[in-house]
């Protein structure tokens, strides 16, 4: 454990444990395990954990091919699941389009207040208009009885079919990068070209999320996977380090969101 631990940081301690866990279930038990959606860097801790046993298989689903947030199931080698057993629903909200406007943040502050747990949730999408999210097929039930309204929004939540998933408007260029180190300032700064101080205002202000979790502190080291929220600039994936230059910088493949293109 001491081996993997030194891997990753101190605050993912935790997770690694409850993957642990999950291993241990299959291969003792001997039957699949379906986890909770879990974002890219909770994906990449399961693929390091479980990638040390050779009994288990990994499959991945999210409700739709380019999903961020996705479930897993960790498999003996007899099973490998269909679509149908990974219990994701799509669910829609009607709305006042012409008179109204949503957010991602004001739906998933909606669903959270409403006593979703964030791991029974999966994407929130929009074509710019429309506005879909995946969720946990049993927890459907539930929130259509809850949600009323979003913020001072009058909604409607409807199940889609899979036919019926939208196309998402946001689109994620790949761009290659020099940063002196993996500081959340460093990086921040070289993928939208901002100064290292203005980097340390937005973190400073509140605006800026690593995994879903708002951050406070500037010397936060990233790792492979992480996803960085940065509000009115876009989002940012460490997709991976590629090495060092000469002169000792790190060269890092980002994903990137850019909301203002």
């Amino acid at each position: 454990m001491d081996n993997v631990y030194q891997h990753f940081r101190k605050d993912e301690q935790i997770f690694i444990d409850t993957v642990m866990d999950w291993t241990r279930q299959v291969e003792e038990q001997y039957t699949p395990y379906l986890t909770p959606f879990l974002d890219p860097r909770q994906q990449y801790i399961v693929e390091s954990v479980v990638g040390q046993s050779t009994e288990i298989s990994l499959y991945y689903f999210g409700g739709y091919e380019d999903a961020e947030r996705k479930r897993l199931f960790l498999s003996p080698p007899y099973f490998e699941p269909e679509q149908q057993d990974y219990n994701i629903t799509i669910c829609e909200i009607n709305y006042p389009t012409k008179f109204a406007t949503l957010s991602h943040g004001s739906i998933l502050g909606t669903l959270t207040g409403a006593g979703i747990n964030r791991e029974t949730l999966g994407d929130i999408i929009t074509d710019g208009e429309t506005w879909q999210f995946f969720m946990d097929q049993p927890m459907l039930p539930y929130l259509l009885s809850q949600i009323e309204s979003i913020g001072k929004i009058k909604v409607h939540l409807e199940e889609k079919s899979y036919t019926e998933i939208i196309l998402p408007k946001d689109k994620w260029d790949s761009h290659s990068v020099i940063a002196s180190s993996l500081r959340i300032d460093v990086v921040l700064a070289a993928a939208f070209n901002l100064s290292r101080q203005k980097s340390k205002e937005l973190i400073s202000s509140n605006k800026v999320k690593v995994n879903w979790n708002e951050i406070s502190r500037p010397d936060i080291s990233l790792g492979i996977s992480d996803v960085i929220s940065i509000r009115g600039f876009g989002r940012i994936k460490l997709k991976s380090i590629e090495g060092k230059t000469r002169k000792e910088k790190i060269r890092l493949e980002l994903d990137i969101l850019d909301r203002n293109q």
